[in-house]
């Protein structure tokens, strides 16, 4: 083989390299862009706290370029931050009306939207109950001074107490007892640091305190059915791994923490 066909031969093996080595940086970079992580925020009920962060490490573990990051308040101040332009993937709200709000100013996909789960309204009173409170009509008593639940226009376990206490008729009776809360996790601490006689809360707040106890359930028809419905929000940046964080709340394994905490998968 002459010089010149050696020289040849080595800038064709050159060049091969070259090419090999652009397509293993291309692969690599495309591997990099699949495997990138990604930031999902979840705005949810207060009354969500606990099931969600037992349910964001067991979804973080499947999903290992996935991280989770739960903003909770009361569903009538994460709506309001919806509406102000916070970066919100998911929305899960403890009542239908803020998310029918967002929905009238295009904030959701609508085609995702899904009842999620279902709840119930007890009342609840100190461990040692020295009112004497064990049904909601006791609420009226000259002995029960103070009465807590949620702010009615902000906190849908409010909207819901206030419907329980007007449809039984003694709402006015017990108004100025009244004290309200931000949320519903307020109102388990007034009652268990013994601020209040009494509060109205859903079932599954009842298990983060030891201190209180459930000593009446609101009937089913004295309020609006308690559904906590989800929705993906418009201006996420990450619309397709937020569906995919729906569908496993949809799943089985999910289905089974919620019931844990004591909801009702729908």
């Amino acid at each position: 083989m002459g010089m010149r066909d050696m020289k040849k031969s080595a800038i064709a093996t050159f060049l091969k390299f070259i090419a090999i080595l652009g397509c293993l940086l291309l692969i690599g970079c495309s591997q990099n862009t699949n495997n990138s992580s990604i930031n999902l925020t979840v705005s949810a009920a207060a009354s969500l706290k606990d099931v969600m962060g037992e349910i964001k490490p067991i979804y973080e573990q499947q999903k290992t370029n996935v991280s989770l990051t739960l903003n909770l308040a009361s569903s009538g101040s994460l709506r309001q931050q919806i509406e102000q332009g916070a970066p919100v993937d998911l929305f899960i709200s403890a009542s239908a009306s803020h998310i029918n709000m967002l929905e009238e100013k295009g904030l959701i996909i609508d085609e995702n939207r899904r009842d999620l789960l279902k709840n119930q309204m007890v009342l609840i009173v100190p461990q040692e109950n020295t009112a004497s409170v064990n049904t909601f009509e006791d609420l009226t008593k000259d002995a029960i001074s103070k009465i807590s639940i949620g702010e009615p226009k902000s906190v849908p376990a409010g909207k819901y107490a206030k419907e329980v206490l007007t449809s039984l008729g003694i709402y006015e009776a017990v108004e100025s007892k009244i004290v309200f809360a931000k949320n519903v996790r307020q109102i388990v601490n007034y009652v268990a640091t013994g601020n209040v006689d009494a509060g109205i809360v859903y079932q599954t707040d009842t298990n983060t305190s030891d201190a209180v106890k459930i000593v009446a359930n609101a009937p089913e028809k004295s309020h609006t059915p308690v559904v906590y419905p989800i929705v993906i929000i418009k201006d996420s940046k990450n619309i397709e791994a937020a569906q995919k964080l729906e569908e496993f709340l949809f799943t089985p394994e999910a289905k089974a923490v919620f019931e844990k905490y004591g909801f009702i998968p729908i």
